[in-house]
C-alpha cells in the first residue's frame, strides 16, 4: 500500500465517472442513524431509572438490546454479501422504526408492561446489528466512485459518527430534561425511519449490491460447481466458515478484538448504568449526562478531522495506545472522585480528542487485511466477538452498583479499563499496524479483490468505531 502522493491523487481526481453522492448518501444515512441511537441512549437508561429506581433492571434492558445485536450480527455476515448492503440496511431500518415507534405508544396507552418493553428493545438490538453491519460494508464501495484514499473516506466516517454523537446526546438530554425520555424514544424511531429512506432513495442505482459469492478462502481452490458445471454460489455455512477461517488466520485481528471486546464491556456498563447512577446521585441529572456526551463527540470531532488530513503519515501504534490513554480511565477516576462539572466536561473533551483517533486506525487494519469479497462476513465476526461483552457490561455494572456503590464501581473499572489498553501494547502482533501500510501484504489482496486504484492505490476504510459510547470493534 501507499499512502498516495500529488501526483496520484490529481490522476484520481480527473478520473471519468467521480461521483460523491453515494459516499455522501452513505456518511447521511450513518450520521441520522449514530444520532437517533445516541438520543436513545440517555433517553432509554434514563425512561427505565423513572419508572422503576432499579439500576440492575436498567442493566437488564441494556442486556436485552445488545445480545441479539450481538449474536444477530454475527449470523449475517453471508447474508449482507449474498442479499446486498443497501436491501439489508433500509429492511431492518425500517422494522426498527416501527419497534421503536411501539414503545412510547403502547406506554401511553398503559400497555407497556416491563416484559413487553424487553421484547421491543431486543427487536430493536437485532434488526440495528445488520443495519450497521450494512452500511459500513458499503463505506468502500463509496469511496470507490468518489475515488477517495480510503483513509479519508474513514476520517470522514469517523467525523461525521463524532458529529452524530455530539448532537445527539445534546439533544437527548435536551428533550428528557424538558419533555421526559419518551420524547428520546420516539426520535429514535423517526430517525430509523428516515435513515430507511435515505438507503431505498438517495443512493445510486446499483449501489450496495451482493458481493460475488467466493467458494473458498483460497483463491486457487476450486469452485462449486453443479451438474452441468457451472461456478453456484456458495451456501450460507460455507461462506461463514470462510469469514471465520479467514479471521482465525490473523493474529492481529484478533489480538485487537480480544482488547476491545474488553474494553467494550467496560464502556457498556458506564454509558448504560454508571454514568445514569452517577447523574442521578450527583443531582446533575439528565442535562449532565449529554453535556459529557456532547463535550466528548465535539473534540472528538476535532480529532478526526486531523486524523482524516495526517492519518496516513502518522506512527499508528503509537497513536492508538496515546488515544486509549487519553479517552479510558480518566473519564472514571473523574467522576468517581466527585469533580465540580467544568474539570468533569474538561477530561471528557480531552478523551474524546483522543478518541478520535481510533476510528481511522483500526478501520486501516481492517480493510488492508481483509480482501473485499469477505468482508461482510469477517467484519460480522469481529464486530460480534469485539462486541460480545457488552449486553454483559449493563448487568455487571448493575450489580456492582447494588453491591459496592457506584463510588467502588468506578475506581474498579478505571483500573481494569487502564490495565487493558497498557499492558496489550506489549503484544508483538500490534507491530504489524505500522508494518503493513509500507509493504505489500494483505494491502495487495485487497487491490486484487476489488480493482480499487486512486490516490492511496488501496483502501484504508474504517467504520471500526471504538470510541467510549460504546467502543465498536475493528
Amino acid at each position: 500500500m501507499t499512502t498516495g502522493t500529488a501526483a496520484t491523487a490529481a490522476t484520481a481526481t480527473d478520473a471519468p465517472g467521480r461521483s460523491f453522492r453515494p459516499l455522501a448518501g452513505v456518511l447521511t444515512a450513518m450520521a441520522v442513524s449514530v444520532t437517533g441511537t445516541r438520543v436513545s441512549a440517555i433517553a432509554l437508561p434514563w425512561f427505565v431509572l423513572a419508572t422503576t429506581g432499579s439500576a440492575t433492571m436498567t442493566g437488564l434492558v441494556a442486556f436485552a438490546e445488545m445480545a441479539p445485536y450481538v449474536a444477530v450480527k454475527a449470523l449475517t455476515g453471508p447474508l449482507v454479501d449474498r442479499l446486498g448492503p443497501r436491501v439489508v440496511s433500509w429492511t431492518t431500518d425500517a422494522v426498527s422504526a416501527v419497534a421503536a415507534g411501539l414503545v412510547p405508544l403502547l406506554h401511553a396507552q398503559g400497555l407497556l408492561p416491563f416484559w413487553v418493553l424487553l421484547v421491543m428493545v431486543a427487536v430493536i438490538g437485532a434488526m440495528r446489528g445488520p443495519g450497521d453491519l450494512a452500511k459500513s460494508v458499503m463505506v468502500p464501495e463509496a469511496a470507490d466512485h468518489a475515488r477517495v484514499p480510503m483513509e479519508r473516506a474513514t476520517g470522514l466516517s469517523g467525523v461525521t459518527e463524532r458529529l452524530a454523537s455530539t448532537i445527539g446526546p445534546a439533544v437527548g438530554g435536551g428533550l428528557v430534561a424538558l419533555m421526559g425520555p419518551l420524547a428520546g424514544l420516539a426520535i429514535n424511531a423517526v430517525t430509523f425511519a428516515l435513515g430507511s429512506l435515505i438507503i431505498a432513495v438517495a443512493l445510486p442505482r446499483g449501489m450496495g449490491r451482493p458481493a460475488v459469492p467466493a467458494t473458498a478462502v483460497d483463491p486457487s481452490a476450486d469452485p462449486a460447481v453443479d451438474a452441468s458445471g457451472e461456478e453456484q454460489p456458495a451456501g450460507y455455512w460455507r461462506m461463514f466458515r470462510e469469514g471465520f477461517t479467514f479471521l482465525r488466520s490473523e493474529p492481529l485481528l484478533l489480538t485487537v478484538i480480544v482488547m476491545i471486546g474488553i474494553t467494550n464491556l467496560i464502556d457498556a456498563g458506564f454509558i448504560t448504568v454508571l454514568v445514569p447512577v452517577w447523574a442521578r446521585e450527583s443531582g446533575n441529572g439528565p442535562a449532565a449526562i449529554g453535556l459529557q456526551a456532547a463535550s466528548m463527540g465535539a473534540t472528538a470531532v476535532v480529532g478526526s478531522l486531523i486524523a482524516a488530513a495526517v492519518a496516513s503519515r502518522l506512527p499508528r501504534r503509537t497513536v492508538f495506545f496515546t488515544g486509549f490513554l487519553l479517552c479510558g480511565a480518566p473519564r472514571f477516576m473523574v467522576l468517581a472522585l466527585g469533580a465540580p462539572m467544568w474539570l468533569v466536561i474538561t477530561v471528557f473533551a480531552i478523551g474524546g480528542f483522543g478518541s478520535g483517533f481510533l476510528n481511522p486506525i483500526l478501520g486501516a487494519v481492517l480493510f488492508e487485511r481483509v480482501p473485499r469479497h469477505l468482508l461482510g462476513r469477517v467484519h460480522a465476526l469481529g464486530d460480534s466477538l469485539a462486541w460480545a461483552g457488552i449486553p454483559l457490561g449493563g448487568l455487571v455494572a448493575g450489580a456492582a452498583v447494588a453491591t459496592v456503590g457506584l463510588i467502588p464501581s468506578l475506581i474498579a473499572a478505571g483500573a481494569l479499563y487502564f490495565a487493558t489498553t497498557t499492558l496489550a501494547g506489549l503484544r508483538p502482533e500490534w507491530r504489524e499496524m505500522d508494518r503493513l501500510r509500507g509493504g505489500s501484504g494483505r494491502a495487495d489482496s485487497v487491490a486484487g479483490a476489488s480493482g480499487v486504484v486512486g490516490a492511496g492505490d488501496v483502501g484504508d476504510a474504517a467504520d471500526a468505531a471504538v470510541e467510549p459510547e460504546p467502543a465498536r470493534s475493528a
